[in-house]
């Protein structure tokens, strides 16, 4: 599978063993934020200017306004086939409820996962039952939690300290280091970012425990701008996102957005019983 990853289009391979894994959905899986949004210092960041672009990488990650999006995802473990997988995400951006609905392969068409008022449900239609996920569980094994799908506070929860501009590829980057706020509690007390000076996207993120350990890294390569009539103008989205598991380096996850639509959704579909009308 390894050899697919930039011709996917729908195709899997068969004969793989397939588990839904939602590691794929930290750090902005569809991080929209109107594109003239973010004014970006040009020379090095003050500290009013650090905490405004940390808002602004709130902003993508909490997707201001409402989508649905259809993505790939593909998940590689030691010593366990390799995890292919497509769905499609929904979320409504007046009361901030999330759905997550998986289509292929198969055997995991029709389970999921749905967020409603501060709650997150998953769903197995196999046996027909619903399960809380608390914020500081770890979904499915991995190291993703509640609060990787939608929420980023960011600017509120960390004081920005600037490391340097320095240079990604083809990209001039500020690389910023973040502390946790004393009192806050969050999964990762040190934070650091690498973003764009031109757009504010960004580009890397890394996360490390309170002892300094890296524990992953999130790679952000592809953004592109989409026109949202709600908005009256261009926002961006990211494209595509990788993830390395910095404990186990075996450990990886790839994150393709396949298309994205901003149109308004109705509430009525944010419902068990629509998720249940999914898998049958």
């Amino acid at each position: 599978m390894k050899n697919k990853i930039h011709n996917q289009g729908g195709t899997m391979k068969k004969n793989k063993t397939f588990k839904p894994t939602l590691r794929l959905y930290t750090a902005a899986l569809l991080g929209l934020l109107s594109v003239s949004g973010l004014a970006m210092a040009k020379e090095e960041p003050t500290k009013v200017q650090m905490v405004d672009i940390l808002g602004g990488i709130d902003q993508r990650i909490q997707s201001p306004g409402d989508y649905t999006a259809r993505v790939y995802l593909e998940q590689h473990q030691k010593d366990k086939p390799d995890v292919a997988e497509e769905a499609v995400v929904y979320r409504r951006d007046l009361d901030e409820k999330l759905m997550i609905l998986f289509t292929k392969p198969k055997t995991e068409s029709g389970k999921g996962y749905l967020r409603v008022d501060q709650n997150l449900w998953y769903y197995d239609p196999t046996v027909g039952k619903w399960e809380r996920r608390t914020d500081r569980e770890r979904i499915n094994g991995t190291d993703s939690r509640r609060e990787d799908f939608d929420h980023s506070d960011l600017k509120h929860e960390y004081d920005p300290a600037f490391l340097g501009e320095e240079t990604l590829g083809k990209y001039k980057v500020w690389h910023l280091k973040l502390n946790v706020k004393p009192g806050v509690d969050v999964a990762y007390p040190l934070v650091e970012f690498w973003v764009d000076k031109d757009t504010g996207n960004y580009l890397k993120r890394q996360d490390f425990a309170l002892s300094g350990k890296l524990m992953r890294t999130v790679y952000v390569p592809k953004w592109e701008k989409l026109y949202s009539t709600t908005k009256k103008g261009d926002v961006w989205y990211s494209k595509e996102i990788r993830i390395y598991d910095e404990i186990d380096k075996s450990n990886s996850t790839l994150v393709l957005v396949q298309s994205v639509d901003l149109s308004a959704l109705p509430e009525n579909i944010f419902t068990k019983a629509w998720v249940e009308t999914k898998s049958r």
